[in-house]
This record gives structure tokens, C-alpha cells and sequence, in this order.
């Protein structure tokens, strides 16, 4: 289960870096069906298990939070038995989950107080709060416009854009992500999730950055929305993930070469607000 979990992320089957800080997480109750002779073979089990998943996606700030709280608790506690050591990480894994889970519903609910009715949004990428956010505006009487990039190479947006289409008074259009330039005249605000918040850089879907500059140059404002979790200020360096040239192209390159990174780096300077579980965050 562990590895398979491992596996799914590193071939990001799941898109949200919530949702996959969860996965993670309750992954770690595969631990809690084996025997384990003493609470030192099960601290070390739970340990190699905890590095498995981190080193799946070094990039989710989220995901190695989450799994490092786990882990960190439950060695820290020098439990006297193995069942108790079992009963504190079952107990440890339910309390950051509802942390994660919490802080993300939270932030859609302070995001969507803040969206106007009537707006033209732009979206990019697929952020599980960006949706929840709009779904509760639109449950409080709000109507919106939302443009939705591809997200290329893996077209993340067509998940998104199908999500949107499915909830009434959203108006939603599929765009390709060098168009995103051309629409956002037409916007009033950009609306992106976030993968982490460090070092006052955002680390986002690649293609966040070009779409935050072009809207600063269009005066278009751009609110980003995440739980605070999030944001790290310190005890976390983000690592870029460079997945296969595959994806971008499928036949073989000759002669070139074809570079396909994750995410991409926004100075918070383009952005106009960051929206999390505690409000609103300022730079």
C-alpha cells in the first residue's frame, strides 16, 4: 500500500497537493495490520515507510509536513509498547488530516467571501480550494465567468474546466495556456492555488509565473489560496521535479533535447493577496 501510494504521487495520478498529503498520511496505517516484535522495529518500519513517501514528491511542502508530523510524534513519545506507539500514530494521523483538510475548507471559505459576484476569473492548474471556493460562492447566490488553462503537458485544466462545468452559475471555457494572455483582458481577477509559499516565493503548476506577470502588467489582480500550512518559513527547500520528456513529446528526440519541470517560481511581489485558513496573508 505504502509503495503503491509512493508510486501514484510520484506519477501525480492525484493532482492536489492536499489531497496527496493525505494520501500519504493515511498510507502510513498500512503499519497498523503488522506485527512488529518490539516498538524499535516498528519506530524503524514507520521511519523507512515516512522516507519512502517524502522522497515521492520532495516539492510538496504539504506532503512532507504532514508525514513528517507523523512520524515525528510517534518516535518522540518513547511509547512503552508496541500497541501503544500503534494506538499514537493512528490517533497522530487522524488529528493531520483534519489539520490539512480543515485548513483547505477554511481557506475556501475566506476565498469565497471575497470573490465578487458577476466576475471574470482565470484559473490555472487544478487546486481542490480553488473549486471548493467557488462552489461555496456560487451556494451563497454568486455567479461567475471562469477562464481555464490546459495546464500542459499532462492538461490538468480539462479536469478543472470538466469539475466547473458540472456546478450551476459557473459559465466555464477551456483555453490553451499561451492564450492566457489573450483572456486576461477580459478578467477581473486570477485565482491560483499553491504547491508552497517559501522564502516569499510562490511555487506553483508551471505556468503560474508567466500568468502572474502578464496579469501585473494588465493590472489584473492575482489572489492565490492554500491552507497556512503551506507557507514555510523555514526547515523546507523546495526541489523542482523534472518529469519525462514523454509527456511533452511522445516520439523519440533527436538531436535536441526536452525539458518538462513541474512548477515554477512567482516572486510574491506579483501578487496582489494570499488567502489561507488564518485569513489574509501579507508579504
Amino acid at each position: 500500500m505504502i509503495d503503491e501510494t509512493a508510486e501514484e504521487i510520484r506519477d501525480m495520478q492525484t493532482h492536489s497537493s492536499s489531497v496527496v498529503a493525505v494520501k500519504a498520511t493515511r498510507s502510513l496505517e498500512t503499519l497498523l495490520d503488522r506485527e512488529f516484535a518490539t516498538v524499535e522495529e516498528y519506530i524503524r518500519a514507520l521511519e523507512r515507510n515516512g522516507k519512502v513517501l517524502r522522497r515521492a514528491n520532495a516539492s510538496h511542502a504539504s506532503l512532507q509536513n504532514a508525514v513528517r508530523d507523523v512520524v515525528d510524534t510517534v518516535t518522540a513519545a518513547d511509547s512503552e509498547t508496541v500497541a501503544d506507539a500503534k494506538l499514537l500514530t493512528a490517533e497522530t494521523i487522524d488529528d493531520v488530516v483534519a489539520r490539512v483538510e480543515s485548513g483547505k475548507r477554511r481557506a475556501a471559505e475566506n476565498a469565497a467571501d471575497t470573490l465578487t459576484d458577476g466576475a471574470t476569473l482565470l484559473t490555472h492548474d487544478y487546486s481542490s480550494t480553488v473549486l471548493e471556493a467557488l462552489e461555496l460562492a456560487v451556494e451563497a447566490g454568486k455567479t461567475f465567468d471562469v477562464y481555464v488553462t490546459e495546464a500542459r503537458p499532462r492538461y490538468i485544466g480539462r479536469k478543472t474546466t470538466r469539475a466547473l462545468a458540472t456546478i450551476d452559475s459557473i459559465d466555464v471555457t477551456l483555453i490553451t495556456d499561451s492564450a492566457s494572455g489573450y483572456f486576461l483582458e477580459e478578467c477581473d481577477r486570477v485565482v491560483v492555488g499553491m504547491d508552497c509559499i517559501v522564502d516569499e516565493t510562490l511555487y506553483n503548476r508551471v505556468g503560474t509565473f508567466p500568468i502572474a506577470a502578464a496579469a501585473n502588467q494588465l493590472d489584473v489582480p492575482v489572489t492565490v489560496l492554500g491552507s497556512a500550512a503551506k507557507i514555510i518559513t523555514e526547515g523546507f527547500v523546495f526541489e523542482n521535479e523534472f518529469r519525462s520528456g514523454s509527456e511533452v513529446m511522445p516520439e523519440p528526440a533527436e538531436g535536441f533535447a526536452v525539458e518538462n519541470p513541474n512548477y515554477d517560481a512567482t516572486p510574491v511581489s506579483l501578487l496582489s493577496g494570499v488567502i489561507t485558513d488564518e485569513g489574509r496573508q501579507s508579504f
